[in-house]
């Protein structure tokens, strides 16, 4: 198996501190250095001169619509839709029917979400206040 190497070139990192013009080497997935000058051959470089990279998305409430109303969306389409906006991670209200109330339909769910979606995933359970 081929090692995947890449490299960010000059790209302007933020994260919630500040913004600083550094070169990323991402090795089979996985970043292995962020510093300036980074000079090793790569698979592939991606000049980022003068563009941002940004950290990924966590979003902590979304309403996909598996099961019970996939013509609306599904666990699939909702991640694609994340991940193209920069969403790297989510984690779904039980606002489905059936809705999530059980041990059993949770792991239905994560099945699902283990089959199609691209993003990191979490779902909510909904239990009933029983005072």
């Amino acid at each position: 198996m081929t090692q995947q190497k890449l490299l960010i070139k000059n790209g302007l990192i933020v994260s919630s501190n500040n913004i600083i013009k550094k070169d990323i080497y991402i090795e089979n997935g996985k970043i292995i250095d962020i510093s300036s000058l980074i000079n090793i051959e790569c698979n592939k470089v991606i000049d980022a001169t003068n563009l941002y990279i940004f950290p990924g998305v966590i979003d902590p409430q979304v309403h996909f619509r598996e099961p019970g109303a996939t013509y609306k969306e599904d666990i699939k389409s909702g991640a694609r839709a994340a991940a193209a906006g920069g969403v790297t991670t989510f984690f779904e209200m039980p606002n489905t029917n059936p809705s999530t109330t059980s041990k059993k339909l949770l792991n239905d769910k994560n099945k699902i979400a283990s089959e199609s979606s691209i993003v990191n995933y979490s779902f909510f359970l909904e239990t009933k206040n029983r005072n």
